[in-house]
């Protein structure tokens, strides 16, 4: 139970009338459910995610976090894998024994198997004192609708219980929406809580403040004073040994479907009347895309696949060569879309999104780039107008850029050259550290904070636009063309439509 609650119960005894049900509510605690405890993410991104968390100060008091996978651990040898873990990959700031030990002693784990009912009967033994239940399903979707039934079956799916949900829902809209249906029987939409990494973003959420917080921006978003916005997420990684996953997703529903449109829904949304309406106004902007089909898909798409190449001189294998491979698969790893937002506010603007594995360099940036001046009074050999462009940096720094047209210094006429203005986050703000982005989602989820968090009708929005797409290239006949490992991904990309600011050497 969250300190609030604590508080309205100890008003509420004072006064007598809820005497017996705060008594009962305080002997309660809460708790974080997590099914997946020992798998990647979890070790990489939500335990140290919860320990920093703890580290500073803000996790309910008396919480606990129980741990559940199907590896036959005692609860005292996962918390030895543990400190093990958060040692790796918690930051350095926040490792001593006195933090872990305090930690730990919130952790506790249950080995599980997720069909078993049996397993189920012990888990709900493990809660029986529990108040606030977060349960986050860091698992396989394809079995969040035993979990959800099992939990059901013993008592755990009532009011108190919020669900988080891991990314992928479905591979398509119509498994997405087997697996909605599904959740749904059993937890209402506003227990739901479907992550996208992306949304806990330092800049990402900073988009907000960017564009509703500052007067100078918000009277030249639109299509009368922007010319392009590009949208780049380049991996230098390649597939990481999850070729039976990566295959059967590729690059389209691997990024596209979920990281590249929350950015585009928050670069385009109208503004809300509060925080609270911003799912409504993404929503908005993913049933305005325009739609790609087998009669514009060969225009406003293009998809790669990366082969054998070198990346900072070391060789890299294609992506046909990579371990558990099939030869003849044409999965995509670099997919780049023009894509058009059909409404009053965007109405021809093209929004150029790339990504893509193996290529040369890692960032992820948004670049929105103003029209150029109507009338260049500079005109002439030494001087030379470019668009003004907003560039906001996710990785692998934290930036804002303003570049601005400024006079060089000199007696020698008037010579142009851009000049930025920079707002780095470390500088400002006093910090190196960078936050987890599942550290401000786990902390919204445990607050009942829904609104960086995915809602049913806007990822059903998004399946329906990419799916569009898939069917598209089945019906033109399109396969990935394809780009050197280490490159900038294929060069044709470029002439696509908004990609001004596109990188044809890496």
């Amino acid at each position: 139970m969250a300190r609030a609650s604590l508080i309205a119960c100890s008003r509420a005894i004072a006064v007598g009338p809820l005497e017996e049900r705060c008594l009962t509510l305080a002997m309660t605690h809460p708790v974080i459910l997590l099914f997946g405890a020992t798998g990647d993410l979890a070790k990489r991104m939500l335990w140290p995610s919860l320990f920093h968390l703890h580290c500073d100060g803000l996790l309910p008091e008396g919480l606990r976090v129980l741990g559940t996978s199907r590896s036959l651990l005692t609860a005292g040898d996962f918390r030895l894998e543990l400190d093990a873990t958060l040692r790796r990959f918690g930051h350095a700031e926040d490792i001593s024994d006195l933090n872990l030990a305090e930690f730990l002693a919130r952790v506790d784990y249950l080995a599980l198997d997720v069909e078993s009912a049996t397993d189920f009967q012990s888990l709900a033994a493990a809660l029986a004192d529990a108040g606030e239940i977060l349960c986050y399903l860091s698992t396989s979707p394809s079995l969040y609708t035993a979990i959800c039934t099992h939990l059901r079956a013993v008592g755990l799916a009532g009011a108190n219980v919020r669900l988080i949900l891991e990314k992928p829902i479905g591979h398509d809209l119509a498994s997405s929406r087997r697996i909605s249906d599904a959740v749904g029987a059993i937890f209402a939409e506003d227990q739901i809580y479907r992550i996208d990494h992306y949304l806990g973003k330092e800049t990402v959420q900073n988009l907000l403040a960017l564009r509703f917080a500052n007067s100078l921006f918000e009277p030249v978003w639109n299509a009368a004073a922007i010319e392009s916005v590009q949208i780049t997420i380049a991996e230098t990684v390649g597939i990481e040994g999850r070729w039976s996953y990566y295959d059967d997703a590729g690059a389209l529903r691997d990024m596209v479907q979920n990281h590249m449109l929350q950015l585009l829904a928050l670069v385009a949304m109208e503004p809300p009347a509060n925080l609270a309406g911003v799912r409504d106004e993404k929503v908005k902007v993913l049933q305005s895309l325009r739609p790609i089909n087998a009669g514009n898909v060969r225009r406003q798409t293009l998809a790669g696949q990366y082969a054998a190449g070198a990346l900072a001189g070391t060789p890299m294998p294609g992506y046909l060569e990579e371990d558990g491979a099939v030869a003849r698969s044409t999965t995509e790893t670099y997919v780049a879309l023009s894509a058009y937002i059909d409404n009053w506010r965007w109405k021809g603007v093209p929004f150029f999104l790339q990504t893509g594995k193996r290529l040369g360099r890692r960032h992820t940036e948004i670049v929105v780039r103003f029209r150029e001046v109507p009338h260049n009074i500079f005109e002439g050999a030494q001087a030379a107008v470019q668009s003004n462009r907003l560039v906001i940096r996710l990785q692998p720094e934290e930036t804002i850029t303003l570049e601005l047209m400024n006079k060089q210094p000199g007696l020698y006429g008037v010579q142009l050259q851009p000049v930025a203005l920079n707002l780095s986050m470390a500088d400002a703000f006093g910090t190196d550290r960078r936050r987890i982005a599942y550290e401000r989602l786990l902390l919204d989820a445990l607050n009942g904070n829904s609104t960086l968090f995915v809602r049913r009708d806007e990822l059903e929005a998004a399946w329906l636009w990419i799916d569009g797409i898939h069917t598209g290239w089945v019906q033109a006949g399109m396969r990935p063309v394809p780009y050197a490992a280490g490159s900038a991904g294929p060069v044709d990309a470029c002439d696509m439509p908004g990609a001004a600011n596109c990188d044809r050497n890496g």
